[in-house]
């Protein structure tokens, strides 16, 4: 399918902030082998660039990794120790895209993640929920918010988180696949038309 053959009801070009309050940044990893624990990051910022051509459109984040939240205090420390996101050494986590693209299934966001020091090519599986007039506006009309959502899966042992521990009878406590899991709202940014 060519760029020029992209259609995405109500879009509009423009600048964007991520509005974190009704936004999230969540991941879910496998625990002891039998369960999944489900986890969020509270501290955040992206700044989302939508192109004419939806296919050079851009975003830019900033995860601050000190925020993650499992709803476990215990497990939150040890998730910032060296043993796992080592915040006090890397307190943050950076995506820069370079390339979106349509498949059959629907729009691939590329891009490098950055985490410990470590950078990846990590793809993005992107939904555009919608275009639509901001609420949170006194005038509505006046302004303009987007959803959007994103998955991803990564393996932690490349970006050397590799931490684990074995269990009675064989297996260990932690997966290494990590599924990354983002539900983005966004409002256009004062004079963030391109």
């Amino acid at each position: 399918m060519t760029t020029t053959a992209v259609q995405i009801p109500g879009y509009v070009v423009g600048t964007w902030e991520v509005d974190p309050v009704h936004s999230s940044v969540g991941f879910v990893v496998r625990h002891l082998g039998i369960t999944k624990v489900h986890g969020r990051f509270n501290d955040f910022e992206a700044e989302i660039v939508t192109r004419p051509d939806p296919l050079e459109s851009s975003v830019s984040a900033k995860v601050g990794l000190a925020s993650v939240d499992t709803g476990n205090t215990g497990r939150d420390e040890h998730l910032r120790s060296i043993d796992f996101l080592g915040v006090e050494e890397n307190p943050y986590l950076t995506y820069q895209s370079s390339i979106i693209s349509l498949d059959e299934d629907g729009f691939v966001l590329d891009g490098e993640l950055t985490l410990k020091g470590v950078t990846r090519r990590v793809p993005l599986r992107l939904e555009v929920l919608g275009f639509g007039p901001d609420l949170f506006l006194p005038d509505p009309e006046k302004g303009t918010r987007v959803g959007f959502s994103a998955t991803a899966e990564i393996d932690r042992r490349d970006f050397g988180v590799t931490f684990n521990m074995p269990l009675p009878g064989g297996g260990v406590a932690l997966g290494n696949k990590v599924q990354i899991q983002l539900d983005i709202q966004a409002a256009l940014r004062a004079g963030g038309v391109v």
